[in-house]
This record gives structure tokens, C-alpha cells and sequence, in this order.
């Protein structure tokens, strides 16, 4: 049986398990999105289960062939060759068909009778952070006391009831989390034209597990600053080291990422100084990447062996 890993090969969580594979021996093709002019996918659906090929290069490698896929396909627009604002740009025809593989092969994710990492459907849970947290809060998690709103009247309101205050974005694109602080409050009033999530802030350590079907990875972070992602621009001193959860913990891991339909998962916890353990997201394409480098855990490693069948 075959790996196939699409996206583009040189981002590093793709990079990193494409070398996983290579050094573990085990045999993959990578769906390169750059290449698109060589790449093509014909399905056929009917009442057997679904059968192909896909085309990279002029390997041409039938679909039921492959034991597990990686995708972590790209928005074709935002390919430097493919970039529709580029004036050296291809013609609209070679954009068209770049556009029309990926959306095959993304359709192809949705059916395959392989191990997928991860079905698109089963991704769009982090497209809603409210929807999410209720869908956390049925495992069993804690979440922080939080307030959606464009009402500046009602920020100050929730500022008032809790001592430390922060926000971030509500949709799945990543943001920064900030401080609710005086400065900001100056600023309330620019809510009113994009509803914003406020969170108690919740003190502790943090934690990010990586969930790949029942294999667990558990980083401790130790980081002063406010979101240890971007340690960086506050000078912060960042530091990662492999640990262990209480099996309560780690089962409940395993049993969220289960019930969002992620064969691999990236969740972030914080432990608080009484022992309360509270989860903030789950990410369903997570940059691992990060965190094998900073606490050294072969995730990568796991990642192929399950997508192999192991």
C-alpha cells in the first residue's frame, strides 16, 4: 500500500512527514499543487465503492491503491505561479484546471476508503470557535467564561466581573490573543463593526496534545507571555519539553478528537494551579511541525505509520 501526501511538499508539516516516510521505508507519492500543469484525478462514482487514478507527473497511481492520505491542500489563488493578481500569472484556462483538480481531489478526501488526515467535513468544526467550544464542553472539558459580541456596553460589563479579560477572532483564521487591557478598552468601539470573543483569562500552563488516531503527544510549555505562538514580539522566553497527562486527560484527548471525526488533532489545554483542565480549540491541520522542533517528539514518525495502517 501507498501514502499520498498533496499540498505543497516544501511547508513544513508536509516536508517533515514526506522525510518520515522516506527514512521509515515506506513507499508515498506527493501531489504536488505547484506542478498543477502535471497533475490530473479522474473519479467514477456509482454503486460499487468509488475507483480512479490521480496523475502526478506521468505516474499515473489508481486510487484504491493508497492506505492513508495527507492533505493539507492550499487555496489554489494563493499559489505564486497561480496568483490571479500576478501579472506574469498563467492563462485563465491553466488556473481553471489547477482549481478543478484540487476541488476533485478534495471531493475525492470526502469518500476515499483510506485513512484521510483529515476528511474536509470533518475540518469545518473549527470554522465556528462558539460552535466549537459547545462541541468541547460535551466531552467534558472546561472552557473559559466567554462573551461574542459588538456591544462595547457589554465588554465592559464582562470586564467588570472578571478580573483579567482577553480576545481573539471567532472564525477559524488564526489570531493573536491580546490582553483586554486600558489601551484596548479605547478602542471598543471599533467592535460594533466585527463581533469579537472575549475569554476570562484563564492562569495555569499551558499544554498542546497531538491526537493521531489513539497515539498521544503531550508538549508542556513554559512561556511568560500571553500566546506562547508569538513569544517573539514580546521577547518572551519559550520553552517545550515532552510530558504526560493523567489518563482521565489523555483519554478525554483521544474521545474529542474522535467525536469531531479527526484521525489527527492539535489541542490546546491549560492546567490550572488547582487542577482544572480547561481546552481552548482543536486544530484539524495542525502545524506539529512547531512543536516536534521546540520538544523533540517524533510526531511526524506516527503520523505516516498510521497513515500506512499501522
Amino acid at each position: 500500500m501507498t501514502i499520498l501526501f498533496a499540498g505543497v511538499p516544501s511547508e513544513p508539516p508536509l516536508a517533515l512527514a514526506i522525510e518520515s516516510a522516506r527514512v521509515l521505508e515506506l513507499d508515498f507519492v506527493v501531489f504536488n499543487q505547484l506542478d498543477s500543469d502535471f497533475n490530473a484525478i479522474a473519479l467514477e462514482l456509482g454503486e460499487a465503492a468509488p475507483c480512479g487514478v490521480v496523475q502526478i507527473g506521468g505516474e499515473r497511481v489508481s486510487l484504491e491503491c493508497f492506505s492513508g492520505i495527507y492533505a493539507r491542500l492550499v487555496d489554489v489563488s494563493t499559489i505564486p505561479p497561480l496568483r490571479v493578481r500576478d501579472p506574469y500569472a498563467p492563462p485563465a484556462d491553466a488556473i481553471d484546471r489547477a482549481m478543478l483538480t484540487t476541488s476533485l481531489l478534495s471531493e475525492w478526501l470526502e469518500v476515499a476508503p483510506c485513512r484521510v488526515v483529515n476528511r474536509p467535513s470533518m475540518m469545518a468544526s473549527n470554522g465556528s470557535k462558539p460552535y466549537q467550544a459547545q462541541l468541547i464542553m460535551a466531552q467534558g472539558f472546561l472552557t473559559p467564561p466567554t462573551l461574542i459580541t459588538n456591544e462595547p456596553a457589554a465588554v465592559a460589563a464582562f470586564r467588570e466581573r472578571h478580573p483579567r479579560v482577553v480576545y481573539k477572532s471567532i472564525s477559524a483564521i488564526r489570531s493573536i490573543v491580546s490582553e483586554l487591557d486600558a489601551a484596548a478598552m479605547e478602542r471598543i468601539s471599533s467592535i460594533k463593526h466585527l463581533p469579537t470573543q472575549f475569554q476570562a483569562h484563564v492562569p495555569g500552563t499551558d499544554f498542546r496534545v497531538h491526537v493521531i488516531g489513539d497515539t498521544v503527544f503531550t508538549s508542556k510549555i513554559s512561556c511568560d507571555a500571553l500566546d506562547y505562538r508569538y513569544a517573539h514580539r514580546s521577547d518572551a522566553d519559550l520553552g517545550m519539553s515532552p510530558a504526560e497527562l493523567p489518563a482521565e486527560v489523555e483519554d478525554r484527548c483521544r474521545t474529542l478528537a474522535r467525536a469531531l471525526g479527526l484521525a489527527f488533532a492539535g489541542i490546546d489545554l491549560k492546567v490550572t494551579p488547582e487542577g482544572q483542565w480547561y481546552c481552548f480549540e482543536v486544530n484539524p491541520s495542525p502545524a506539529y511541525s512547531f512543536f516536534q522542533a521546540e520538544a523533540g517528539q517524533l510526531i511526524s514518525d506516527a503520523l505516516v505509520r498510521y497513515l500506512s495502517g499501522e
